[in-house]
């Protein structure tokens, strides 16, 4: 694991044994500062212990039932009063129970929904303003290869790690939109549906289909800790280019890079699209082209209302 996170406070769910374990301990030995909760204080003071003495860095421990529907909150005001800027929330707690669901006592089945559903949502929601008002942080939620499928016997397991799964693809959706709002502007990824991850297909039907005026296309490539970014922003009744770029940073950069080509886009294209709206007709040259990309498409469509 990278050392992303060193000297930054991560938050782990189930940390007493498993891969919450397993997780925490990589995570120390990257440098991150580490809050360790789970049902069993005795075991997760033992673990915090080991973490201080291996790897040198700071732990907090708090004890708490995620079966619980109050446990979230109890665990955020606890980061709360200490006074802990949460970067990295890992949601990883989560059990299953095999056999047929007539079979399994109702109890168990509910509040395997409350941990591997309830207490992932309630965490995330309350430690995400916090992330995107300093526009810093990373959620992880933990799903599983039981996420893609039905699976008797364990069926109530693989619902919850299906919703997992499709609960943290939709905020990653959410959270580009967030993040790059501009005013009369709108962004959502091309990625959030399956009919357009191809990146032949044409610009005029993702505007289509996603009722949008303008498309802004691209790619990400990683080297190393740098990332490289090649967008161009298309007209889309005409698949005309009005704008590209080329950006690179650091992976730690990422969000600032995302507001530099929303500025760049903004700055480049208001005048130009004001007189659009006067005068469809008249046309203006791109000052730069970037030819179509061979890899997939970072985002799809970027809007103005009207």
């Amino acid at each position: 694991m990278t050392n992303e996170w060193r000297g930054k406070w991560a938050l782990v769910t189930g940390a007493s044994a498993g891969i919450g374990q397993a997780l925490a301990r990589e995570l120390a030995s990257g440098g991150a500062n580490l809050i360790l909760t789970a049902r069993r204080l005795e075991r997760l003071e033992e673990f915090a212990a080991e973490l201080r003495a291996k790897f040198s860095v700071l732990t907090e421990v708090f004890d708490a039932d995620l079966t619980q529907a109050d446990a979230p909150a109890k665990i955020f005001a606890f980061t709360q009063k200490r006074g802990l800027a949460v970067q990295l929330l890992v949601n990883n707690a989560g059990f299953g129970q095999f056999g047929e669901v007539p079979s399994v006592e109702p109890q168990r089945l509910l509040d395997m929904v409350q941990v591997n559903c309830g207490a992932v949502v309630n965490l995330t929601r309350l430690y995400l303003p916090e992330m995107i008002a300093r526009r810093s942080g990373d959620v992880l939620i933990l799903a599983s290869t039981a996420s893609f499928q039905a699976v008797p016997y364990i069926s109530v397991y693989a619902a919850t790690k299906a919703f997992d799964l499709l609960f943290a693809e939709g905020l990653a959706e959410d959270v580009i939109a967030l993040l790059a709002r501009v005013p009369g502007f709108f962004l959502i990824s091309r990625a959030s549906s399956f009919a357009f991850q191809n990146p032949e297909t044409p610009v005029s039907i993702v505007a289509q289909q996603l009722g949008v005026r303008y498309v802004l296309d691209g790619s990400v490539r990683g080297a190393g800790d740098r990332v490289r970014v090649s967008t161009q922003l298309a007209e889309a009744a005409t698949g005309r280019i009005l704008w590209s770029g080329k950006f690179e940073a650091t992976r730690d950069e990422t969000l600032e890079l995302q507001d530099d080509i929303a500025r760049g886009i903004m700055i480049e294209l208001e005048p130009a699209l004001t007189q659009a709206q006067v005068n469809p007709g008249n046309e203006r040259r791109p000052q730069h082209r970037v030819p179509p990309s061979p890899s997939a498409p970072l985002w799809a469509a970027s809007s103005a209302p009207g």
